[in-house]
């Protein structure tokens, strides 16, 4: 009968001083890949105008469709920030895959076959949910956020302020979509299972209700449009988790029998 460490290829354990050890070249690796990705990204803000693509959900919502800074250093930590951001964005596939290689040890020799489908699905995911808060969710809030009292108020917003609460509801967005993949790989670990998913189901709807609601503008409609994505990408979620463990099932109901008629 075929046991775990032959199907994960007879590594044995690693010791405690290798984990660190591997955990400090991941982390090594990741810090190189944000340098190259901030510089990256500050070619791009230089040269393809990220400043005004950030700019366009509020623009027709201000008097003048300017914002305004309010220091002379200002203009330069924007540049740098927009420049982290982006670099972050550019890099993120890579630093999943530094991820994906740290914790792949605890896995079978043929669950390790899902890392690049798993990073590129997560990569989507990630980029779909940066997609919904800048196209979707971030104009809305804002429309309805600078409608309070306009008849005895001016919005006279400042680009840093700006900025936090935009980059901060957009990376938001694109991290809760990696649910999904991050369930599905806890569950491969033996985490969390599909029943205890669906068991805690309420706990993590009440839950999904205080994150929307700290990490979206106070108004009940971009909380539901963070909320309800979050409940589908958990539904899917349990779904994923039961098709992988019944393959697992499946595959070590092989293994026995190969092993008895040996």
């Amino acid at each position: 009968m075929e046991t775990k460490d032959q199907e994960t290829g007879g590594q044995a354990e690693m010791p405690f001083l290798d984990h660190l050890e591997e955990l400090r070249s991941r982390l090594i690796w990741s810090f190189v890949a944000l340098l190259v990705g901030m510089v990256l990204g500050l070619m791009a803000v230089a040269y393809l105008d990220v400043l005004e693509i950030i700019k366009i959900p509020i623009e027709d919502l201000l008097p003048n469709e300017t914002l305004i800074y309010t220091s002379p250093t200002t203009p330069f930590f924007i540049t740098l920030k927009l420049g982290f951001i982006v670099g972050l964005i550019l890099v993120f596939p890579f630093l999943a895959y530094q991820a994906w290689r740290f914790l792949s040890p605890a896995l079978y020799t043929n669950e390790k076959r899902f890392a690049i489908p798993s990073i590129l699905v997560g990569t989507i995911l990630f980029m779909g949910g940066v997609a919904m808060a800048y196209f979707l969710v971030l104009p809305l809030g804002l429309k309805i956020l600078l409608s309070f009292h306009t008849e005895s108020l001016e919005a006279f917003i400042t680009i840093d302020e700006y900025l936090k609460f935009a980059t901060a509801l957009i990376l938001a967005f694109g991290f809760i979509f990696e649910m999904p993949v991050i369930l599905v790989f806890l569950s491969l670990l033996g985490v969390v299972t599909p029943e205890g998913l669906g068991k805690y189901r309420r706990h993590a709807i009440v839950a999904m209700a205080v994150i929307s609601a700290f990490l979206t503008p106070a108004d009940p409609y971009t909380m539901l449009a963070m909320m309800l994505p979050m409940l589908i990408l958990y539904e899917l979620s349990i779904i994923a988790t039961k098709v992988l463990r019944r393959r697992r099932n499946e595959r070590n109901e092989v293994v026995v029998s190969e092993g008895g008629t040996a």
